[in-house]
């Protein structure tokens, strides 16, 4: 298992859910910490145990790239490297084939693709050259059920998703002679605030961020020699065709 106190990871979307379960868990092991959110006032307080040295907040928005390079300066400049990157960041809006009678979503489907697809490839292109030199890096997107298979009326979600799992293998391909490995976890409902705006399902019943960020984790921490490209979760039976 790689040294956590040695490794600089950034985290997108860090602010609530899985992204903050996330942040919390890596920064409990050990790790240096840049996170990423569209309002960094919205973290204020909640590491107040950390050090300046090991964790920093930035502002980034998914929908516009130079945010995300600029982060990506900001925090090679403070650390002096990078070894890894959690495409987290991510948002739900109903688009189906059908559509709605007298509704354009049109605007919908551009944000999920700007923020599920373009926000993950922006950042891992901008982060490449810094990956390629740790020769250890590890980019993690966190994916979702709804990218390898078809359940529900969830059209232009699962488009994006289905396009983050082939830009993580994409990654793998790109990225391996140089050591980086990347997966794509794929989780079904998780809860979390996405989860409580599409489902009245009980969210206790569901998969808990906290065991989505203990798998990222593992993912980070193993050798270049066991990579794992997917993991599916799940809190019910379901078959994944």
């Amino acid at each position: 298992m790689l040294d956590p106190k040695a490794r600089v990871i950034m985290i997108s979307g860090a602010n609530r859910g899985i992204g903050l379960a996330i942040a919390r868990c890596l920064h409990f092991k050990g790790y240096t910490l840049s996170l990423g959110v569209r309002d960094p006032a919205k973290l204020d307080g909640v590491f107040a145990d950390a050090h300046a040295t090991t964790l920093s907040i930035h502002h980034y928005d998914a929908e516009v790239p130079e945010t995300g390079t600029r982060w990506i300066q900001d925090t090679v400049s403070q650390n002096g490297r990078l070894d890894g990157l959690v495409n987290n960041a991510g948002m739900y809006k109903t688009v189906t084939l059908q559509g709605e009678a007298g509704k354009d979503d049109e605007p919908d489907l551009d944000a999920l693709w700007s923020v599920n697809v373009k926000g993950p490839l922006y950042l891992t292109r901008a982060a490449f050259p810094h990956l390629k030199a740790s020769k250890q890096g590890r980019v993690i997107n966190i994916a979702s059920l709804s990218g390898k298979r078809v359940v529900g009326n969830s059209l232009g979600y699962g488009l994006t998703k289905f396009a983050v799992m082939g830009l993580t293998h994409q990654i793998r391909h790109d990225g391996w002679e140089h050591g980086i490995r990347a997966s794509a976890v794929c989780p079904s409902f998780v809860s979390s605030d996405m989860a409580t705006g599409i489902t009245d399902m009980d969210t206790a019943e569901m998969t808990q961020p906290e065991d989505i960020a203990e798998l990222v984790a593992t993912l980070i921490a193993l050798p270049n020699t066991a990579a794992v490209p997917e993991i599916t979760v799940n809190w019910r039976n379901e078959g994944i065709y």
